[in-house]
């Protein structure tokens, strides 16, 4: 993965989740690890960088911030944004500490075996709740996903655009088909 191409990538933030009332404000479904902190980025995009938006966090309700975007005055307006997914150019965030790691600069990185058997790309992260996965494309498009964790991705090299990945036992062996009685 190239470095620079990382700088200019765009990493989601949260997510317009509806309108709120009836001025136009809007509920915010915001990614950051301090929720309040999405607000903090200065101006918000969209996925192509076409749109801009200024969030003025105003509450919080269940599980979502409330917040005031310049221009949008009314529920109408509010709807329209349900579903916007809110984005800053990676370069905007800081450097990541230690062992910790954007998204974003996930994607795209040449999954390997220790042995430097490639498995395919980077082609997505997943989080459902118990932890981070991993899917990885290989070059027929066959996608498989791996935890997320030490023990199954000992090594992420983002500079070296590649990580390693120690499958889990059984991982990639064909399904047995159940037996008839």
């Amino acid at each position: 993965m190239n470095l620079a191409a990382s700088q200019e990538a765009r990493v989601c933030l949260g997510v317009i989740a509806g309108a709120h009332g009836v001025a136009g404000l809007v509920r915010v479904k915001s990614f950051t690890a301090a929720p309040q902190a999405i607000a903090q980025y200065g101006t918000l995009q969209d996925e192509t960088g076409g749109q801009r938006f200024d969030l003025e966090l105003v509450g919080a309700g269940k599980g979502v911030l409330i917040a005031r975007i310049k221009g949008v005055k009314d529920r109408n307006a509010a709807e329209r944004l349900k579903g916007l997914r809110l984005y800053v150019r990676r370069a905007a965030l800081p450097e990541p500490e230690a062992e910790e790691f954007y998204q974003a600069d996930l994607i795209g990185l040449e999954a390997q075996l220790a042995d430097g058997t490639s498995l395919g790309k980077v082609s997505a992260v997943h989080d459902f709740g118990a932890g981070a996965s991993l899917e990885i494309e290989d070059a027929a498009g066959k996608s498989v996903i791996v935890p997320f964790t030490a023990a199954t991705v000992p090594q992420v090299d983002i500079a070296g655009g590649r990580l390693v990945v120690t499958l889990p036992e059984g991982l990639l062996d064909a399904p047995k088909q159940a037996e008839r009685a």
